[in-house]
């Protein structure tokens, strides 16, 4: 349905044209819209108008008009004056408002598919034929993205993703949840994930500026085909919930970059536990004091450098040495060897997947 705001700036344009007052009003005679103080007086007039089977008529010095949807009336057009130009001004408001039914009524047909095929809920002759219909190209180059707004239902933010794409008609934004904004891009033939990186770029910094929102961006792989936008999509997710997890220090988490965070993330629970308990023998790695923390941290950043690591924590070299001695003999790792820092990394992040899903559970 129209929005009623949209009514009144369409009524209002005509008037600034043409100085002839117009109404719309819905089947059971209420305002809508109106450029004239009281029009609650056409009430009765409108009913008598709506169950006649004239499409226009002229009462009491005003031309009545009515708007179909398919053949359901949906709005009465009332224009003040009798005269042929008053006619003429009725006509062409009513055909104004029908385009913008039929106009809403596709975008939110469009809106709909988009949602179900993003939700797998279509079979796959559905989404040929329903594309075809609502003049979707099935074979554009695609990309679906996440926003993730801090707050639910937050409408700045996706103005400002809509007002940002409002010309590129191939776009579609919708959301299937509370927190999340998805835009649905169609790239050019020529686009790389260089420049699919620099919109989710552009989003970041419209929203942080304009909508004053904290958000979080992530995007799935390139797709070709339309039936392939799901799997865009759902690598998108996989891709905001790992960087929650393993990436909170990245505000913008594309699929293709998710590294061995991907692979832990689909690993069975059981699995993890028993990976953790063989390599810390029950033992947790959030029961190490912040010291032994800081300084594992830092020989990882320093690619398992001792004498950088030791410069950046002020620490004599000894003082490190001592340190990694001192885990080697709790853990039975030695985080100067390779093979054995790899194990560590991989169990801090087994670690930290593991408590996140725990949160998911409560």
């Amino acid at each position: 349905m129209i929005s009623n705001q949209i009514l009144q700036n369409t009524i209002e344009g005509l008037k600034n044209i043409t100085r002839i007052d117009i109404s719309v009003m819905d089947t059971e005679g209420k305002v809508l819209a109106s450029t004239v103080e009281n029009p609650e007086q056409y009430e009765n007039i409108v009913l008598s108008f709506v169950a006649s089977p004239a499409d226009s008529q002229a009462i009491q010095g005003y031309q009545f008009f009515k708007v179909f949807d398919e053949h359901q009336l949906e709005y009465v057009i009332v224009a003040k004056g009798d005269s042929e130009d008053v006619f003429m001004v009725g006509k062409i408001a009513a055909f104004q408002i029908q385009n913008l039914l039929v106009a809403y009524k596709e975008r939110y047909d469009k809106d709909n598919f988009i949602k179900n095929l993003l939700l797998d809920n279509l079979l796959l002759v559905d989404i040929y034929n329903r594309a075809k219909k609502l003049h979707i190209d099935t074979e554009a180059r695609r990309v679906v993205y996440i926003i993730e707004t801090k707050n639910e239902k937050d409408t700045n933010a996706l103005e400002t993703v809509r007002s940002l794409f409002s010309g590129k008609t191939k776009d579609f934004i919708t959301a299937v949840d509370e927190k999340n904004i998805i835009l649905v891009k169609e790239l050019k033939p020529n686009e790389t994930y260089d420049d699919v990186n620099k919109t989710a770029k552009v989003i970041l910094d419209m929203l942080n500026m304009e909508a004053m929102s904290k958000v979080h961006v992530a995007y799935g792989t390139i797709v070709n085909e339309i039936k392939d936008v799901s799997r865009s999509y759902k690598e998108a997710k996989m891709a905001l919930d790992v960087g929650k997890i393993f990436y909170s220090d990245r505000n913008i988490v594309a699929y293709n970059n998710l590294g061995i965070g991907r692979l832990i993330y689909q690993l069975p629970m059981p699995l993890c536990k028993m990976f953790i308990k063989e390599i810390f023998d029950g033992k947790s790695p959030d029961e190490f004091d912040e010291e032994t923390l800081t300084t594992i941290n830092k020989f990882f950043e320093n690619n398992l450098n001792v004498s950088e690591t030791s410069r950046q924590l002020y620490i004599h070299r000894n003082t490190l040495v001592y340190r990694l001695d001192k885990l080697q003999k709790t853990t039975n790792l030695d985080l100067r060897v390779f093979e054995d820092a790899i194990t560590f990394k991989i169990a801090l992040m087994v670690v930290k997947y593991m408590k996140y899903m725990e949160q998911l559970d409560y």
